[in-house]
């Protein structure tokens, strides 16, 4: 195993241990709503942003792992049906593809996050900007995990799924 792969594991390790705790949180802001709404007849407002807020990094989490892990969406029974040789070529394409889908979802996010950081969240008090440091994140680590699976095909290997 590469110290590249090694590395990529552990971010990915990393990225899915923090959507399982962002999970948590957000059952818990949820639950506070709930009771908060039915049982004391007040609500907080800090729970339905905060909890909005955490399904974009839980997703953009989520959504990298799910990239390395080789666990999105893809149709493999087409792939499957190629010659050997076409396989790794349409596999390299795929992931070159979802290669530069992530640059420019790096790429944009990091726009929105730059042009809105100065506008304060309603009710929380943090930047606005935040909500678009996920599509970072996440575009980042994914152009990470694509090059470690075209390097991983360049080689003739199986990128293996981290674990937790």
């Amino acid at each position: 195993m590469s110290a590249y792969t090694t590395f990529c594991a552990a971010l990915s390790r990393w990225s899915l241990r923090a959507a399982v705790l962002g999970l948590v949180v957000l059952i818990a802001c949820v639950q506070w709503q709930v009771i908060g709404r039915y049982l004391f007849n007040d609500s907080p407002t800090w729970t339905e942003p905060v909890a909005l807020m955490l399904v974009l990094y839980i997703t953009a989490l989520a959504v990298a792992v799910g990239v390395r892990d080789a666990g999105h969406l893809g149709m493999e029974s087409l792939v499957a049906l190629l010659p050997q040789a076409a396989q790794r070529v349409a596999e390299a394409l795929i992931h070159a593809c979802v290669l530069a889908f992530a640059v420019l979802m790096a790429m944009a996010g990091w726009e929105w996050l730059t042009l809105k950081w100065d506008e304060p969240k309603p009710m929380l008090g943090v930047s606005e900007g935040l909500d678009y440091l996920p599509l970072v994140i996440a575009g980042v680590l994914i152009v990470l995990f694509c090059i470690e699976h075209l390097i991983a095909l360049l080689r003739g290997q199986d990128v293996e799924e981290a674990g937790v």
